[in-house]
């Protein structure tokens, strides 16, 4: 059945042909392995770096909320120490007021 050319007559390939096939075969998937190595390499680094860009923004985003807070407690108590300027006695009143009913929940 097989010829000396290495093909069978009746369309199926010979242990030659199939050789060759396995070699190229072999050769494909180590370029495939390859080439996924580099992809995944890539594809780390593009994740690495997004990832880095990330924290970069919510560190400068959280930043500026701290700031905002800093300004804002500054600006409260700014308007607090004007109140209290402007009206000793009333404050005096309130902050007793205060008191008392933290110390009545505080005896519970």
């Amino acid at each position: 059945m097989a010829t000396a050319t290495g093909k069978a007559g009746n369309g199926t390939k010979t242990t030659p042909d199939l050789e060759a096939d396995i070699k190229q075969l072999k050769a494909d998937i180590e370029a495939l392995a390859k080439q996924l190595a580099m992809t995944s390499e890539h594809g780390y680094g593009t994740a690495r770096r997004a990832a880095a860009q990330g924290a970069e923004q919510l560190r400068s985003q959280g930043e500026a909320a701290v700031e905002a807070l800093r300004a804002n407690a500054s600006d409260i108590e700014e308007r607090l120490m004007a109140s209290v300027r402007e009206k000793p006695v009333t404050s005096l009143a309130i902050a007793a007021g205060v008191g008392f009913l933290v110390a009545l929940l505080a005896r519970r």
